[in-house]
């Protein structure tokens, strides 16, 4: 009997471990792996609810974060620190997730330590090496690094060939992220925020808005800003929910143009159960993440990217995201259209899903089970979802 692998997961942001739970849940059941979990911790708070939330309790818990760190200071704390732990753990596979500068060091310092990377939602590409910054070349870089790609989509499958990643070792699963967020919906979720409580979703048109990139920061998020005041000044039935990101310059901009507007709710970071119950309530969604473009489709609800380009083209083709960058006239009249034309907003809204099933897990399982030597491979289990 081939004795156990273990399997090392490395990740240090909110956004990286939502999408990391179901996968670290999948192979726990699993006799033929041993788990260790490494975070890193680049963002504290708001990783920790997630990590609470899915039950994870890491073995290390690097603790990187201090106040004004630059992506140099996290690039070298964390190399430097995970060093130690390869060393001592010596993983038979380290498992990385999407674009993250956590994402690039774990794999940067398993290729030092000749441990094989296996990179989750894999081939994701804008081809704009400062869109977004520091995640587009973190891809890239994680790309050249890992042994195994687990990519979520066709099309990020095919940026993988096109950079001469060998077929051998790209899979194409669906994203964990469906996964994840499968388990945590709530029909009778109820919130605890006093703002949210209040608000009449079945009579009430509920806008949440996610802005925290740093190229938004500035101009092109105080455009933002103002397309939204002008939206509520022109929907009476409107109500809009901005959870707002810990950044003070964030928060500083978001008070100077919204915190006079009677409904306009500025809340608090939610955790992730009440802000994935928060998505599904609501009518419309404008925001400048990654994830939610992948989350939102599977909830039915149109997205405005509020960036120049993505990494997820797929939610574009397929009708479900449109682009409208940071231009307030193109942001006020693309959600008017939205919040007034409903067959335009039910085109946006029923379109197919192009993100996965809910079973991204199950198939990264299966491979690594096929990769490991434990199972063999019979034909279609590890094809497209």
């Amino acid at each position: 009997m081939k004795e156990k692998k273990k399997i090392m997961f490395v990740f240090g942001t909110r956004p990286e471990a939502i999408k990391m739970a179901p996968l670290i849940k999948k192979l726990k059941s699993e006799k033929k792996f041993e788990l260790e979990v490494v975070v890193t911790a680049q963002h504290r708070e708001m990783l920790d609810q997630v990590l609470n939330l899915f039950g994870i309790e890491p073995n290390y818990d690097l603790d990187i974060m201090e106040e004004n760190q630059s992506l140099s200071d996290i690039t070298a704390r964390v190399l430097k620190r995970l060093e130690k732990i390869y060393k001592n753990e010596k993983p038979d596979l380290v498992i990385v997730h999407g674009d993250t500068s956590t994402t690039f060091v774990g794999a940067l310092t398993s290729f030092y330590n000749k441990i094989k990377v296996a990179h989750i939602e894999a081939g994701l590409r804008t081809h704009d090496k400062y869109s977004p910054f520091p995640e587009e070349i973190n891809r890239h870089l994680t790309g050249v690094l890992a042994d195994l790609h687990f990519t979520p989509t066709k099309s990020t499958y095919y940026n993988l060939i096109n950079e001469n990643i060998s077929d051998n070792n790209i899979f194409i699963t669906g994203n964990t992220v469906i996964d994840a967020l499968y388990q945590i919906r709530d029909r009778d979720f109820e919130f605890v925020q006093a703002e949210l409580k209040n608000i009449n979703f079945n009579k009430r048109k509920v806008l949440l808005l996610t802005s925290h990139r740093r190229e938004n920061l500035g101009k092109p998020m105080e455009n933002i800003f103002k397309a939204v005041k002008k939206l509520i000044l022109k929907n009476e039935d409107l109500e809009v929910v901005f959870p707002v990101h810990l950044n003070p310059r964030v928060r500083k901009i978001a008070n100077k143009y919204l915190s006079d507007r009677g409904r306009i709710h500025l809340v608090e970071p939610l955790d992730y159960k009440p802000f994935i119950n928060l998505m599904d309530r609501s009518h419309l969604i404008l925001t400048d993440s990654g994830g939610i473009q992948e989350e939102a489709p599977s909830l039915a609800k149109p997205v405005l990217v509020l960036r120049d380009t993505t990494e997820r083209p797929e939610a574009v083709k397929a009708g479900t995201v449109k682009l409208v960058g940071t231009n307030q006239k193109k942001i006020f009249n693309e959600a008017q259209k939205l919040l007034n034309d409903e067959n335009y907003y039910r085109q946006m809204a029923e379109a197919v899903n192009p993100y996965g099933d809910g079973k991204a897990s199950e198939r990264i399982r299966q491979y690594l089970l096929y990769e490991f030597g434990f199972a063999k491979k019979t034909g279609d289990e590890f094809g497209e979802y």
